[in-house]
């Protein structure tokens, strides 16, 4: 994603102030930000000054969370026509102006980043409670993933429409996919063109994963 610079008015507002002409109870003032690339894991850094992080957004099941110097929260759902980003970039930045949020380097952020794992990762993403529906979904989600040669290599499954990280097993490709992309429409298998970059090709994918001669 290309960094956007964003200046919005962040409206901070004085607690128990009633409003008058001498004393109003909000000041607007612009807080320049920018939203930057997001890690493996889907969340974007919001980035103010030089290189400074004032905290990361990603969506979860619809709704956008923030992680900040005094932990992580749930802003909820973006309103019609809003980019779910941006909301967050606001509410960081009005959290910031207001002195109840600290900054870190963006160096720091990404020497955090996770990385890929070599070894097996867990049934269930962290956040997805291990009851018998999550667990009958993954279960099917790996088996689908080895028929179509994918690998999760940061996290167990997130369900069907949040990022899970895989790695393609005909190409050194690594990013965030959906699950409900790939298992394709009505049982049906999902596009030849697997992911950006184009894979080993369509006639290439089609040899090589035995799904697709059926």
């Amino acid at each position: 994603m290309t960094t956007q610079l964003l200046e919005r008015p962040v409206v901070l507002t004085a607690p128990g102030a009633e409003p008058d002409d001498q004393h109003p109870a909000a000041l607007k003032t612009v807080m320049p930000y920018r939203i930057g690339t997001p890690d493996m894991a889907s969340r974007y850094p919001v980035i103010i000054g030089q290189d400074l992080v004032i905290g990361r957004a990603h969506r979860w099941h619809r709704d956008w969370w923030v992680e900040t110097s005094v932990g992580e929260s749930n802003i909820g759902r973006p309103e019609d026509g809003v980019p779910g980003v941006e909301k967050a970039a606001a509410h960081l930045a009005q959290e910031y102006a207001a002195g109840l949020i600290t900054a870190v380097p963006l160096e720091q952020i990404r020497a955090e980043e996770p990385r890929p794992l070599t070894g097996p990762v867990p049934l269930l993403h962290l956040r997805m409670p291990a009851n018998d529906r999550n667990v009958k979904s993954a279960l099917t989600a790996f088996a689908g993933l080895a028929n179509l040669r994918w690998r999760a290599v940061l996290t167990g499954f997130p369900g069907s429409d949040n990022h899970w990280v895989l790695a393609c097993e005909l190409c050194p490709w690594v990013g965030p996919k959906f699950w409900s992309h790939l298992r394709g429409r009505n049982g049906g298998l999902p596009s030849l063109h697997r992911h950006e970059g184009g894979c080993v090709g369509p006639d290439r994918v089609r040899e090589l994963i035995p799904a697709y001669q059926k």
